[in-house]
């Protein structure tokens, strides 16, 4: 079960306290914090960032969105039929708004909080105009994404990006951007305590393989568009582990990627390829961390309390447990409202050109600046691409899967026109699902 994250928009308000430990202003200071929202509808597949066409076939990115989510629909209301009918996600969201406005309160930062989703109600878009409304005059913008993709914090930057671009009101309007915060130290720390409450569980904690399963994005895009997700995922994996070290847990660990969907080659291993793998070499005890995600959502609930463990049984290993979702964990939510306060003030002032450690702090402008700012601490970066006029590459993983993606669009266009099931004929839908 796919079900690739958006976000939503967490709006806090911050009113009367001394600022000049903070930023120096006059007036209101305002925050935004977007935060994971539910997959919902076919809206995440048509955002360019999440499934790129060439820009010749472009005017088919919605109706390609539209195919995507009629093919998966059935299997979507199949999962979230087994974990109760619904996604427990939105409520989750809300909780954690609170608690940073509680945290933000108690850390003398007086703060209301909005909550605004990316691909539902209330709409990034809607938070925006609340914004307005309220006057609001300064904002620091948090993706609840604790590692920077292309895909998800990304595509909710350029999604504001535009916004404010085409709105008078929101081009003056000082502001400033925390892409990354997976290097925190209370976010590791919190990673850490739920990984080490959960380990006690099992018989032989010492023996249990921790078992990191994120979320993929498309190789391409790290490969050629300089994403920096894989590099971000494992320093984050090294970090969880080195805190537990410190607590004299050696277990090993191995990192892998979930959630795959449709013909392109995605990050590897993917997590269930990794899971009859390790079953094969004798592996008796897995424990599931959730990496990517902060809240409980179907891709945890179902795609891993359900699927990866009926597969893990399959596949020979004897004893599953699972790490929950962070959530409203306080040391996890007191950290986020820490990076907030550090960040005011940046709010209106140009940050550094390089992104030190992947923790400055930029001002929301160009996500390819935002990227580049990344690629500059990358290792090792990715070989030059020659893109020709269509947007192509020379790639051979780019242009076998735009050639899959254009089949099937001629698939669906074949359906359409020949009204004869053909795609059920030849059992395309089960490959795509």
């Amino acid at each position: 079960m796919c079900s690739l994250s958006c976000l939503t928009c967490l709006l806090t308000r911050i009113k009367d306290f001394d600022t000049t430990s903070h930023v120096e202003s006059s007036g209101n200071n305002y925050v935004i914090v977007l935060m994971v929202a539910p997959q919902l509808g076919c809206g995440i597949f048509t955002a360019v960032d999440i499934i790129r066409l060439p820009r010749l076939f472009c005017f088919l990115q919605k109706p390609l969105a539209q195919f995507i989510s009629v093919l998966r629909a059935p299997k979507s209301k199949e999962g979230y039929a087994s974990i109760g009918g619904g996604s427990p996600l939105r409520r989750i969201t809300d909780a954690q708004a609170e608690e940073l406005r509680n945290f933000l309160w108690e850390k003398n930062v007086p703060a209301d909080v909005y909550v605004g989703m990316r691909y539902w109600h209330p709409f990034t878009e809607e938070a925006i105009e609340q914004i307005k409304r309220d006057g609001i005059t300064k904002l620091v913008v948090l993706p609840l994404y604790p590692q920077f993709s292309i895909s998800t914090s990304g595509s909710s930057l350029r999604l504001l990006e535009s916004i404010f671009r085409e709105d008078e009101y929101l081009v003056n309007m000082q502001h400033t951007v925390i892409p990354s915060w997976y290097q925190r130290k209370g976010y590791i720390k919190a990673m850490a305590d739920l990984i080490e409450k959960e380990l006690i569980n099992f018989d032989c904690p010492e023996q249990v393989m921790i078992f990191f399963s994120a979320h993929g994005v498309p190789l391409a895009y790290v490969e050629e568009a300089g994403d920096p997700y894989k590099a971000e995922m494992e320093e984050c994996v090294d970090l969880i582990m080195e805190e537990l070290e410190k607590r004299k847990i050696t277990n090993a660990c191995t990192l892998a990627y979930q959630s795959r969907v449709g013909p392109v080659e995605w990050l590897k291993p993917y997590t269930d390829e990794t899971i009859i793998e390790l079953g094969q070499k004798g592996v008796n005890s897995l424990l599931a961390v959730p990496i990517s995600f902060v809240s409980e959502h179907i891709e945890t609930l179902e795609e891993i309390d359900v699927e990866y463990k009926e597969l893990a049984l399959k596949s020979g290993i004897k004893t599953w447990g699972r790490v929950p979702a962070l959530g409203c964990e306080p040391t996890f939510i007191s950290d986020l409202a820490d990076a907030v306060i550090e960040s005011l003030p940046y709010v209106g002032a140009m940050a550094v050109s390089n992104l030190e450690a992947r923790q400055s702090l930029v001002p929301l402008g160009s996500v390819e600046e935002l990227l580049a700012a990344y690629d500059s601490q990358r290792r090792e970066l990715p070989p030059p691409v020659t893109v020709s006029e269509w947007g192509w590459t020379r790639s051979a993983e780019t242009w076998n899967g735009r050639a899959a993606m254009l089949a099937v669009l001629v698939l669906l266009a074949l359906e359409v026109t020949t009204g004869e099931g053909f795609l059920h004929q030849w059992r395309v839908l089960s490959s795509l699902l």
